[in-house]
């Protein structure tokens, strides 16, 4: 990996750590290599839980659209979501560790476009995403 791309990964691993919404839903970045993102979440029933005590559709959202805003950004852009769309596969229970993985599809100039998936401790696929980002500026 060249100096550049480590010293962006240090970036962004910098900004996601002061980021109060990512410390708020406890995601946690795993590895970052250019154009994809691994990220990690609790299910922790005080906080990412609804009414049926299973992820709340909203923290698992949040999940995908950090994975896939990460991974648009380690290409050294700065991005905004445009639009996003999720399929909900199947529901996951509090105490679970969850994974969230953004694959980065297309790189242009004023838009990108990625997906993401949701997997439980055992593999089990949660939720399919696929979102459109605007490029506003760019990182370093």
């Amino acid at each position: 990996m060249t100096n550049q791309k480590l010293l962006l990964n240090d970036h962004l691993q910098n900004i996601y750590k002061q980021n109060a919404f990512v410390n708020l839903l406890e995601m946690k970045l795993i590895e970052l290599e250019p154009g994809k993102a691994k990220l990690s979440m609790p299910v922790n029933k005080e906080i990412h839980t609804n009414l049926y005590k299973m992820v709340h559709g909203g923290a698992l959202a949040a999940l995908v659209d950090t994975a896939m805003g990460v991974a648009c950004a380690t290409t050294g852009k700065k991005v905004v979501t445009l639009d996003m769309n999720l399929n909900f596969i199947r529901g996951a229970e509090s105490q679970q560790l969850l994974t969230g993985v953004g694959t980065l599809i297309h790189d242009g100039k004023q838009t990108m476009v990625a997906e993401a998936e949701v997997l439980d401790a055992d593999n089990n696929l949660l939720v399919k995403a696929r979102a459109t980002f605007f490029v506003t500026g760019s990182f370093l």
